[in-house]
This record gives C-alpha cells, sequence and structure tokens, in this order.
C-alpha cells in the first residue's frame, strides 16, 4: 500500500523536529521543507549595535539545526524562499496597521497567508498530499472539519491559526497537538536531536526578537507628541504611537505621586497618547465590540444571537461574550463581563469549550453605548 505523503514545516525548531518523528511513526512518507522569509540584508536592518551579518546567523543557524534534524530522521529537505509574499501578504499589512494606529498581530497573517497558503501550495507542488507543523492544536474530522486547542493549555496556538479555512485545515496535520510541552521536550531529548535543548523562537514572525522601536523606525517615521490625561493634562510625551499598545506601563517615563501609569488610549487625530493611573482604570475596560474580517471556520453560520467565549489577547483568559452578525464578515460582540484591553487591530478568537469556532480583528471598541478612543 503506498504511503500517503507528508511535507512538513521544519523550522530548526525542536516542536516541528519532534512532530516530524510523529509523522514517520504514524507511517507516512515524509519530507521536511525548510522556509526563508526575510532577507535581512536587503530589508538593510541595522538595529542598535548589531549588524546585518548578526542578524542573518539565527535564520541559517535555524536552517543548519533544520538539517541537522532532517538527517537524523534521514528524511529529504527541501528550501524555499517566500520572501516575496511574506512582504507583499503580510509585512505590508503589518505596517499599515501601526500606521493606522492599531496593533497587529502578524503571526496570524503569516499563517494564513504563508503556511498554510505559500508553504501548502508548494508543498502539493512537490508532491504532497497533506501538509504538517508543529503547532499546538489539533484537527478532528467529522461533517466539516474542526479546529481544537492544543492539549497543553500553556501552549495552545488555536488562537493563532483562527483564520484557517476548511480547505486549509482539511490537509493539515498537527502532529503534537496531543502532547504537552514537556513531553516534546522530553522524547526529543530521548531521540538525541540536535534541538533538543534549543529555547523557543519568540518575536515577530519569521523576523524574530527585536529592538523593536529600532526596527519599526526603519520602516515608518515616528512622530512624536504629548501624552495626556483625561483631563487634557500634559504628563509626558511619547514617542509616536504606533510604539505603544492599549494597557501598556512600561516605557512611558511618567514620574510623581500614585500608582503608575498606563496607556489608556489614542487620539490619532491630535497625535496624542492618553494615559491613566491604575492597573484597573476604568477607560482600560470595555464590554462591546466590533470585529471585521471574520473567519467562521465551519462556514455554517449561527442565525441570531450565539454565546460562546472570546480572547482578545493570546495570553488573556477566556471571556464569555454574546455574538451576533452584522454583516457576512463582520460580527458585533457583547462582553458579559467588563474585559481589560481589547485593542484595535488585535484578533479576537472564538471558542465553544475545544473548538476554535474562527476569529476576525477588533475595528472598534465600546463602553456601555461609548466609543473608545483607541
Amino acid at each position: 500500500m503506498t504511503k500517503q505523503k507528508v511535507i512538513i514545516g521544519l523550522s530548526g525548531g525542536v516542536d516541528s523536529s519532534v512532530a516530524a518523528y510523529q509523522l514517520i511513526e504514524a507511517g507516512y512518507e515524509v519530507e521536511g521543507l525548510f522556509m526563508r522569509n526575510w532577507d535581512s540584508a536587503a530589508n538593510n536592518d541595522f538595529l542598535g549595535n548589531k549588524t546585518i551579518d548578526d542578524d542573518i546567523c539565527p535564520q541559517e543557524i535555524d536552517y543548519v539545526d533544520a538539517v541537522k534534524v532532517a538527517n537524523q530522521l534521514q528524511i529529504p529537505l527541501h528550501r524555499v524562499d517566500f520572501i516575496q509574499e511574506y512582504w507583499d501578504q503580510v509585512f505590508t499589512y503589518f505596517l499599515e496597521e501601526y500606521r493606522a494606529g492599531r496593533t497587529p498581530n502578524p503571526d496570524i497573517m503569516c499563517n494564513k497567508e504563508i503556511k498554510f497558503k505559500a508553504f501548502r501550495n508548494y508543498a502539493f507542488g512537490l508532491g504532497a498530499t497533506l501538509i504538517a507543523t508543529g503547532h499546538y492544536a489539533r484537527v478532528e474530522h467529522e461533517q466539516t472539519v474542526r479546529l481544537l486547542r492544543g492539549v497543553d493549555n500553556n501552549k495552545d496556538q488555536s488562537y493563532f491559526l483562527s483564520q484557517l479555512t476548511q480547505a486549509q485545515l482539511s490537509k493539515t496535520i498537527f502532529p503534537i497537538g496531543h502532547l504537552q510541552k514537556s513531553e516534546v521536550r522530553a522524547l526529543a531529548q530521548k531521540l538525541n536531536l540536535a534541538t533538543a535543548k534549543k529555547k523557543d523562537s519568540t518575536g515577530i514572525c519569521f523576523i524574530g526578537e527585536r529592538k523593536f522601536t529600532d526596527f519599526l523606525q526603519n520602516y515608518l517615521p515616528a512622530t512624536p507628541g504629548k501624552m495626556r490625561n483625561l483631563h487634557g493634562e500634559i504628563v509626558g510625551e511619547h514617542l509616536g504611537l504606533m510604539y505603544y499598545t492599549i494597557g501598556q506601563r512600561k516605557g512611558l517615563g511618567i514620574g510623581g505621586a500614585g500608582e503608575a501609569w498606563f496607556v489608556i488610549g489614542k487620539n490619532l487625530a491630535e497625535n496624542v497618547l492618553l494615559v491613566g493611573q491604575g492597573f484597573e482604570h476604568e477607560y482600560i475596560y470595555a464590554n462591546e465590540a466590533i470585529i471585521t474580517d471574520v473567519n467562521w471556520v465551519s462556514n455554517d453560520k449561527f442565525v441570531g444571537t450565539y454565546s460562546c467565549m472570546a480572547k482578545f489577547r493570546y495570553r488573556q483568559k477566556d471571556v464569555p461574550v454574546e455574538i451576533k452578525w452584522q454583516n457576512q464578515t463582520t460580527l458585533q460582540v457583547k462582553c458579559l463581563v467588563a474585559t481589560r484591553a481589547i485593542t484595535p487591530g488585535q484578533a479576537a478568537v472564538f471558542y465553544d469549550e475545544q473548538v476554535c469556532l474562527g476569529g476576525g480583528f477588533v475595528s472598534e471598541v465600546f463602553n456601555d453605548g461609548n466609543r473608545r478612543q483607541y
């Protein structure tokens, strides 16, 4: 019997390494594919004291590690550049969102446009019938395909996969979604994989860790302005609205008596950063939002009002909500408890227990009918 051919994104990290092993153990014909999506030299990234050569190293190290793992597992490894696709579909969106004063989530767009579109199409061109990644999530095939949370609650990545469609998920395997991170590490060490002790990657999808203000300054000119409280009093100066997000405390540089200061809003028209004292400042909280560009995973959309749970940020606890459609891709969301730091540009992702129903992006935020200056 002919084995099904699966091509897995082999990133040079421990998760994709163990995921590849799991596929082999499951009896698939497995090949790896390493993606290069960011050209540091072409984009002229001088970051603080870093040089271009310094910046290239982490990406090349990842490739070397991917080669080592592929050799250990005795599977072929392909390498492909999606630099133009990443720039056009992800990084341009990233910049446009910051230019508009929002806080984007490029990882979600990277999954939608690169890992599960460009990568998928390339893998199918190599003869694959399925693709796989090292995400902590699960896919369940019933009458329709369902996206489930990963078993490890601390590592669950279904939030970042909420824009994937039935077509994308139906040809995808998540081989480690049923494992705890500790189990993945233990298995990698048992197999003596080259990536067994490698730290998890952080930072912007495929771009990595950055000194954020310097990195963004390369592409968007900063426009400094005033920080004001809700009484209109000037309490400091900001470096540029794009560098701040709702609920942020770090980097404001405001001294004086009383509780710590937090970002509570933005006035783009006047280039003013709104700030207030106290983690629980009432202006940071909201109970309603408009969510646009909604992807409903099942394609079977509910009618009327639907009760479920939502996340408005990756690490945020689930919030009980009631949702209803405004149009085919826009949801009106009512939070049943006041929710902190719902931020334009961030993803709102909806859940029914373990099932990820889908998600979209925060457009407008309200509290008791009053629109927040976010």
